[in-house]
């Protein structure tokens, strides 16, 4: 099991859509990549997100396959991860966040914004259950729900913050039952806008990169 204090974002990796001089005040999106990519990789998305944002893209903390995870292969089970490796992951997050001096968690302060694919998806879902009051809202892309109860569950439940989970029909990396899992899971946690894309393959199609777009809109 990893520990939440061996887990560190690299700042010097993170990609960001302005300058330093030009984050004070903007609402903040941040984006995390799926298993064995890298911080590139969804950075590609920010022209065709609303341009108020400030974006920044996250590389996961674990070197593995070439790429980088936020849990290894050697953490995963049968149910993609556990709530402890998860959890250090999401820890890492917040530790980073917490690390930014422009930003500030008065309830009065522009906006802060996840969004992932696959396992970055369930990263998405996981700070919102480690944190339900932090984030504005979620993005989650072809990911799922790590199993388990969290002790923020219940209070994310009572807050119910918008999601939007789009996922294709043709994924074949996500397994049905985790996809079943998380198909119960995020309307009783959250405000969820549900997006399911015939034909989509494990990516992101221009359909749903517009839906992204507008949601992220209604929220910022």
């Amino acid at each position: 099991m990893a520990e939440t204090s061996e887990m560190r974002i690299d700042q010097s990796a993170v990609r960001w859509s302005t300058p330093a001089h030009e984050r004070s005040g903007r609402p903040l999106l941040v984006l995390m990549h799926g298993y064995a990519s890298h911080e590139d990789d969804l950075f590609g998305l920010a022209p065709y997100l609303p341009s108020e944002l400030v974006i920044a893209s996250l590389r996961a903390p674990i070197a593995d396959a070439g790429g980088n995870a936020w849990w290894s292969r050697s953490m995963f089970t049968a149910e993609g991860t556990t709530l402890d490796d998860a959890d250090a992951a999401a820890g890492a997050v917040i530790d980073w966040l917490d690390s930014l001096d422009w930003i500030d968690w008065r309830a009065d302060a522009p906006s802060v914004g996840l969004l992932g694919f696959s396992q970055g998806g369930a990263m998405v879902l996981q700070l919102m259950r480690t944190a339900p009051s932090r984030f504005a809202y979620g993005v989650q892309l072809s990911g799922y729900v790590v199993a388990g109860e969290a002790p923020g569950d219940a209070e994310l439940a009572r807050i119910r913050p918008p999601l939007f989970w789009g996922r294709g029909t043709a994924d074949e990396v996500i397994l049905p039952r985790w996809v079943q899992r998380t198909a119960a899971w995020v309307p009783e946690h959250t405000a969820a806008d549900i997006h399911v894309y015939d034909g989509l393959a494990h990516g992101i199609s221009p359909e749903e990169l517009a839906d992204i777009a507008a949601f992220i809109l209604l929220h910022v």
